[in-house]
């Protein structure tokens, strides 16, 4: 999951950058409003953590911007503890949770754990397929009710393959997804990353199906990809069928 924080306390944001990272997120981080709003209008988020009181453009008119877009990216609005007027003027224009400063770190990551599954389509806290199971709020994944030892990048991978059960995955939207600004990641690296993570899936069955040339999808059912005639190392000629307490100020 990619996230962007507009925050322009440096302090603020280092901390909140620290500890998503440290959760799996892909996390860009933008000073100002007018950096903000252009960042929206180019990239692809599954996020956006907005300071109201942004310099350049104002967090309310970015996020008017944002809407007017017709975006429905899920938005955390960020603001001071006695700013109420903004708070409620952020959620009529379409905010979808609010957090007034100073805030417990570890409030503030629910929330955004709440928001991206929200953003993804809501559904159970508990992601189960097959022997897998993925708790997107603890972001634990379990085969067989044994704890993957997983990297935050081979879970941001888990997750978004997860998301797209039994559809295809390019390359091309793995590094949008998992990857941040100026972060050198090649595709070669991805296939390195799916490796590693498929590795670790095989012991429950669950197969990551390369499709050569195009990308990556979970299969959606066991034994589907071998119906297909998919040879034994998880790569498929062609694609298969796809069903569709620390406190901040």
């Amino acid at each position: 999951m990619r996230i962007l924080i507009a925050e322009d306390d440096s302090i603020l944001a280092d901390g909140l950058i620290r500890s998503l990272r440290q959760s799996g997120y892909a996390v860009d981080h933008v000073k100002s409003g007018v950096d903000a709003d252009t960042a929206l209008s180019v990239q692809t988020f599954d996020l956006l953590i907005l300071d109201l009181g942004l310099p350049k453009m104002p967090g309310l008119e970015v996020l008017r911007r944002l809407r007017a877009r017709n975006s429905t990216l899920p938005v955390l609005i960020l603001t001071a503890a006695d700013s109420v007027d903004e708070r409620v003027k952020g959620l009529d224009l379409g905010a979808d949770d609010y957090m007034a400063k100073p805030f417990a770190l570890n409030e503030l990551e629910a929330r955004v754990r709440a928001l991206t599954r929200r953003g993804a389509g809501g559904g159970p806290t508990v992601v189960r397929h097959g022997a897998l199971a993925f708790d997107q709020v603890g972001r634990v994944a379990r085969i067989n009710d044994q704890v993957l030892d997983l990297s935050a990048r081979e879970l941001g991978l888990l997750e978004v393959l997860l998301q797209r059960l039994g559809r295809l995955v390019s390359k091309e939207q793995l590094v949008d997804h998992l990857c941040e600004w100026g972060e050198e990641v090649s595709l070669n690296a991805i296939e390195v990353y799916v490796h590693r993570l498929r590795k670790k899936l095989e012991a429950g069955g669950v197969r990551i199906v390369t499709v050569r040339g195009l990308g990556y999808c979970l299969e959606k059912e066991q034994g589907a990809a071998a119906s297909n005639g998919a040879p034994p190392n998880g790569t498929a000629m062609a694609p298969p069928a796809m069903p569709t307490s620390h406190y901040y100020k």
